[in-house]
């Protein structure tokens, strides 16, 4: 995965979201039924370019993001999707758009140090001994 930006769309500018700082917004929690902590989160929303030729993304594309490294992402930044912007992914033929959410800004925060850069995975070798029990490690350029 690599070329990550930031993207601000259109209902970022409605009453339901309140601009924090650049690119982040708290609002209301997609997921969210009544009786339940979590009502509102933090979120940012993010493109970025699949590379089909790289471990684990073979045949990735806006239409299908695959689990490698795309998990790795949500596990390592503890943030999870709260909109896929289906239409835009559907309709777009490189560019991925993603919303990510998280309770904790600093998530959303160090998540954005993806932007610019590349995030793919690599199969681990006898030599990676700190990885010796995984099948691949996450490099960050």
């Amino acid at each position: 995965m690599k070329n990550f930006q930031n993207y601000t769309p259109e209902k970022y500018a409605g009453k339901d979201y309140q601009r924090i700082e650049d690119g982040i917004y708290f609002g209301r929690n997609p997921y969210w039924t009544p009786g339940r902590d979590g009502e509102d989160l933090f979120v940012t929303s993010l493109t970025f370019e699949m590379e089909p030729d790289c471990y684990g993304e073979e045949g990735g594309c806006p239409q299908n993001i695959t689990q490698v490294p795309f998990e790795n992402i949500l596990d390592d930044f503890s943030v999870f999707v709260t909109d896929f912007y289906d239409g835009l992914n559907q309709d777009s033929g490189k560019t991925c758009y993603q919303e990510f959410g998280s309770y904790k800004i600093e998530n959303i925060r160090n998540l954005r140090t993806l932007i610019g850069k590349r995030f793919y995975a690599v199969p681990c070798t006898e030599a990676d001994e700190e990885y010796e029990d995984e099948e691949y490690k996450v490099i960050i350029e």
